[in-house]
């Protein structure tokens, strides 16, 4: 299928990398399938892209590929609305904040994670009430 967007142009994007989102991205109630774009060129970012807005693209990382102390415990209801069987099928990315004056203050959201469940093509964005995360954790260290 083919996909226009802003930032990227018209891309095409096999059927099977679509993600429905069960559980939507807080604020973006009415969007519910999105792609995750990887750029390459050794970019530590992954583009988390709408298939039906063609302007929304979250930049999205994995803490699991830092240096980050981070679990996840899914209720549930959770693990059934995703239909979660193992955790080998899960991808779980966070979405960055990049204030564009100042990239060195990049922060990410370590308290609504997304959860992919890549065998079934779905996902959500979860709260991970009383976890203790914050919204604005620093990516990088400041002096």
């Amino acid at each position: 299928m083919k996909i226009n967007t802003v930032r990227f142009g018209e891309i095409e994007v096999d059927d099977d990398r679509v993600y429905n989102f069960v559980i939507p991205i807080i604020g973006f109630n009415e969007l519910r399938k999105f792609v995750i774009i990887d750029t390459g060129k050794d970019s530590f970012f992954k583009w988390l892209q709408s298939v039906e807005d063609p302007g929304l693209a979250f930049p999205v990382v994995s803490v699991f590929s830092m240096n980050v102390d981070y679990s996840i415990d899914l209720p549930d209801n959770v693990v059934d609305m995703l239909k979660i069987q193992n955790v080998e099928s899960l991808l779980v990315l966070n979405i960055a904040s990049i204030p564009q004056e100042n990239p060195q203050g990049t922060t990410i959201n370590l308290l609504a994670p997304i959860i992919f469940n890549l065998d079934e093509h779905l996902a959500g964005q979860i709260i991970l009430s009383g976890s203790g995360y914050d919204i604005s954790f620093p990516l990088f260290k400041t002096n």
